[in-house]
């Protein structure tokens, strides 16, 4: 990063003898940080809009202008503008918007630049946020509707390279693990505006990054944010409509499990493989990835139905970590473990094992998994394979 820049240009001359300049590749910075503080941030900003831009498929356009208050009091009267006063003194931020026009020979209004400035609190990772929305703005013209654009700018500022695991603020994670979820419906429909409340970008996150990183639904994520992002009359349902009923689901199993770590890539729920109902003689085999959730045992059982199970193989619970057989630890971690589902509708888990027989308490469909923490599946390896077969109902004793 550049050090503090002194031009001459009344534009970029400190507002008190507290802040300074700085400039990197994408980013004009003003700020009162020290100069150690703001090139760790600018580093930050940087490593975040390349990851923004990979994204999107499209390279940061022009300068992104910010102005970054580390403490009130080092910035004179005046010297904050009052569309952005409200927002720093309320431990926030904000990205001020214009967009300059000129007629074409026919007299039409052709944009011919769109121009972002940010202002923020230099905490929480608000810089971050804002400039996801200077981005969008700059590059596209707009940043979409309230649930897609707050979303996006909390999805950017937890962005880590080459990693899709949860990584949020403890107090978001707190209020996340502990309150009832907003519906798809609160989040995506609602009427609330941008700037409400950090409760309300939390929900929108959630909603972002499970369909930013669950494999059923981020193809046509992508797409849904570009359409957005062009002023298309796209909206949530006319992508996702049909399948609500299957991110309702992931969405409601998502906040149940969720800590720092967890990855909603290899959770994801298993919607293609179709299950069979085993009778007399017949057999199905399943391979379990130690490193997923739930997955498909395609075993459909009815209330009453019994199967056996036979599993072979091993895994590892950490890397370089002792092999495990499908039988657990002694805390029973490594187990294989079963669960019905069924309409949408998890059941209570139940152990296997090696082997054994299981009579369905219910009717559903069979999944099995690993039995580990939730948030710890990301270094797992090895795989076991189980057998299931029909167990021979016994005849009945005469009298």
């Amino acid at each position: 990063m550049r050090k503090p820049k002194s031009t001459g240009k009344a534009e970029t001359q400190p507002v008190s003898a507290s802040i300074e300049v700085y400039e990197s590749k994408n980013f004009r910075l003003q700020t009162d940080l020290s100069a150690a503080a703001a090139n760790e941030l600018l580093e930050r900003l940087e490593k975040m809009i390349e990851l923004v831009s990979r994204y999107y498929g499209q390279p940061n356009s022009q300068t992104i202008e910010m102005s970054v208050v580390d403490s009130r009091e080092n910035w004179p009267v005046g010297s904050i503008p009052p569309e952005a006063l409200p927002s720093i003194e309320s431990g926030a931020g904000i990205t001020l918007n214009a967009t300059a026009f000129l007629q074409n020979a026919l007299g039409e209004k052709q944009i011919t630049r769109v121009k972002s400035v940010v202002w923020a609190v230099a905490e929480r990772g608000v810089p971050q946020h804002e400039a996801v929305h200077a981005f969008c703005h700059q590059n596209f013209g707009r940043t979409g509707p309230t649930w897609y654009s707050e979303g996006m700018a909390e999805l950017g500022k937890y962005w880590r390279d080459q990693n899709k695991g949860v990584q949020i603020d403890d107090e978001v994670m707190r209020y996340l693990q502990r309150t009832e979820p907003q519906s798809l419906d609160d989040i995506t429909h609602s009427k609330h505006k941008t700037g409400d409340s950090w409760q309300n970008y939390a929900w929108r996150w959630v909603l972002c990054h499970l369909l930013s990183t669950n494999p059923n639904y981020a193809p046509r994520f992508k797409p849904l944010g570009l359409a957005l992002l062009g002023g298309q009359p796209t909206q949530f349902d006319d992508v996702y409509g049909s399948m609500s009923k299957e991110i309702s689901f992931e969405y409601l199993l998502f906040l149940k499990q969720i800590d720092q770590g967890y990855r909603c890539d290899l959770c994801a729920w298993d919607w293609k493989t179709k299950p069979m109902r085993l009778k007399g003689t017949s057999t199905t085999q399943v391979k379990v990835i130690a490193n997923r959730g739930w997955q498909a045992a395609k075993v459909q059982l009815k209330q009453g139905d019994r199967v056996s199970f036979v599993a072979t193989g091993d895994w590892s619970l950490q890397p370089n970590g002792p092999k495990i057989g499908p039988e657990g630890d002694e805390q029973q971690q490594g187990r294989l473990v079963g669960i019905l589902f069924d309409d949408y509708e998890l059941f209570e888990p139940f152990d296997l094992g090696k082997n054994g027989e299981y009579e369905a308490v219910r009717d559903g469909v069979l999944f099995v998994r690993c039995q580990d923490d939730w948030c710890q599946l990301a270094d797992n390896s090895g795989t076991v394979t189980v057998k299931f077969q029909a167990v021979k109902p016994q005849p009945a004793k005469s009298k």
